[in-house]
This record gives structure tokens, C-alpha cells and sequence, in this order.
């Protein structure tokens, strides 16, 4: 599909999906999923952040399925929900250095 083709509400979707990025906390949270799988834990200590905060910005991106979780035991695990997360922000970041 192209550009001259998307219908409205393909954009629609498309607003709604850039959204999800429109937060540096969140930008954030995905860059350091950049890793791999982290817990809750994991990526407040590495961020500076409250585990509420983080908690509650993951409960955003799962809903908008940029992540995806994994419970082992207590802990769960999140980590990006697919390469397509990796290239949005990868070319976001080549877009703004340029």
C-alpha cells in the first residue's frame, strides 16, 4: 500500500499508532527494551523512574501493542512486540540527526 491509496481509516490508525510514541517517557521505556526482555524493576532503576510510573506507561504501550509481556513466577517480563517498534524509532532518530 502506498500513500495515494491509504484509506482514511488507515490514517486514522496511523494518528492513533503515533500517539504511542508522542511521550519521552515512553520513548524511553522502548529504547532501553532495545536490550531485550526487562522487568518492571529493571527498567525503573535504569530510567531513574518510580515502578508506578513505568508500570503505568507499559499498561499504555501493551494497549497499543508496541509491547508484549511474559510472566515467570512473581516477575513479569516486557520486551518490544515486534520488529516494527525497532524501525520506527530507529528512523525517527535518523530523521531528527539529520
Amino acid at each position: 500500500m502506498n500513500e495515494s491509496n491509504a484509506s482514511e481509516d488507515t490514517l486514522y490508525d496511523l494518528a492513533e499508532l503515533f500517539k504511542y510514541f508522542g511521550d519521552s517517557t515512553r520513548i524511553r521505556i522502548l529504547y532501553a527494551l532495545f536490550e531485550g526482555e526487562l522487568c518492571v524493576n529493571d527498567i525503573s532503576e535504569r530510567l531513574s523512574m518510580t515502578q508506578s510510573a513505568v508500570s503505568h506507561q507499559l499498561k499504555f504501550l501493551k494497549t497499543g501493542k508496541l509491547v508484549t509481556s511474559r510472566r515467570d513466577g512473581k516477575s513479569i517480563y516486557y520486551s518490544l512486540a515486534d520488529d516494527h517498534v525497532r524501525s520506527i524509532i530507529n528512523l525517527g532518530i535518523e530523521h531528527v540527526c539529520e
